[in-house]
């Protein structure tokens, strides 16, 4: 099995297409065509990762967080970026990240910390847009359910809990082929009047070149007339922080307390206490003061993430419970996530989840 094998799947389960633009997901070392001989998966990638890697045998290590990040310009080993690419390189060792990709994908990082706190009824806190593209297109009425089936099984037609979606007008069409066509309908040198069907439906981005494959495969035309357009409205299963809601209501030490336990956390910052049960529950892995504003918006109770600069606490207004659970605290099952998806499409392969505690923070207490 390839490198390349074990890439597609996290790439199907977390699209690339997905990352935010700042970011730097994927293959960041090595050839993904050689033979993968195990995979080490941790939050993050630094030497002593790389080092558990050689032990282990395993060319290939799988982070949520790329270890290059905004580019290097220079291989020195003057910092401890370019000391863990540099061993990486000597060793053979492939290095993949799957960061805010994995962050938006709806079964991601943010569903695993729901699952840990219990949360049910779980909705993406920020759904994104830019993800969503329309395609019409015209084809014969002999032909219509035929290609309307062909693309519904290549992603088209799904919006939130419906699949099979689509809007269909019945028109006629015109074309006149030259002397050199090979028309479905009619004759070359002759103008076609011809009934036909103009289709629109929807479909995630990431589809578009199976869509297209679909279309082209059947639709009888030699030339088939068809329009793609990006859409602005939101993907819903896509997109930063989710809501979820408690089997039952806690007050805010009740709630405190399971945050930290769950979360393993040796301490918690949180702003004043509302006075309120908790009961709804906002939450993003790593850094998400950015969304502060949608958890508000959201009605929800609480608000977990980390990474809250000492102002943004003020936002609160005491209208929600701010929980700083800290950056790797709230992130550090994610490798969970990446062991789920080799080991159900590969169960015989070496996975091996790694024993290096990564978090740079210290606590004193």
């Amino acid at each position: 099995m390839t490198i390349q094998e074990i890439i597609t799947e996290i790439e199907t389960f977390a699209p690339l297409a997905y990352q935010e633009s700042y970011d730097n997901c994927g293959l960041i070392t090595g050839n993904s065509a050689v033979e993968a001989t195990g995979v080490l998966l941790s939050l993050d990638c630094i030497e002593t990762v790389v080092d558990e890697a050689i032990a282990s045998n395993c060319n290939l290590i799988i982070s949520h967080h790329p270890i290059v990040f905004s580019g290097l310009k220079k291989l020195t080993g003057n910092s401890y970026v370019e000391r863990t690419i540099i061993k990486a390189i000597k060793n053979d060792i492939a290095i993949y990240a799957a960061h805010t990709n994995m962050d938006n994908v709806s079964e991601g990082v943010n569903f695993k910390i729901a699952e840990k706190l219990g949360l049910k009824n779980l909705h993406i806190l920020a759904p994104k847009t830019g993800l969503l593209k329309k395609l019409v297109t015209y084809v014969p009425e002999t032909h219509h359910q035929k290609v309307l089936e062909a693309l519904f099984a290549a992603g088209c037609g799904s919006i939130g809990k419906y699949d099979s979606c689509s809007f269909n007008i019945k028109g006629t069409g015109t074309f006149k082929g030259n002397e050199d066509s090979k028309p479905f309908l009619g004759q070359a040198g002759k103008l076609s009047v011809e009934q036909e069907v103009r289709i629109e439906t929807v479909f995630d981005t990431t589809a578009e070149n199976t869509v297209l494959k679909a279309l082209k495969a059947s639709h009888p035309y030699e030339e088939i007339a068809f329009d793609v357009f990006e859409l602005s409205n939101k993907l819903k299963s896509v997109g930063s922080g989710l809501t979820g809601e408690l089997d039952k209501e806690l007050n805010e030490d009740e709630f405190l307390k399971l945050v930290k336990k769950t979360l393993q956390c040796e301490c918690l910052k949180f702003t004043q206490k509302t006075g309120k049960m908790i009961k709804k529950v906002a939450i993003c892995g790593g850094s998400g003061s950015f969304l502060l504003k949608n958890a508000k918006n959201s009605q929800s109770d609480a608000f977990v993430t980390s990474d809250f600069k000492y102002h943004e606490y003020f936002d609160a207004e005491g209208k929600i419970l701010l929980v700083d659970a800290g950056h790797y605290e709230s992130e550090q099952f994610t490798p969970e996530i990446f062991y789920d998806i080799i080991k159900n499409k590969f169960p015989t392969f070496a996975i091996r989840l790694s024993k290096i505690k990564t978090n740079p923070v210290n606590y004193f207490l």
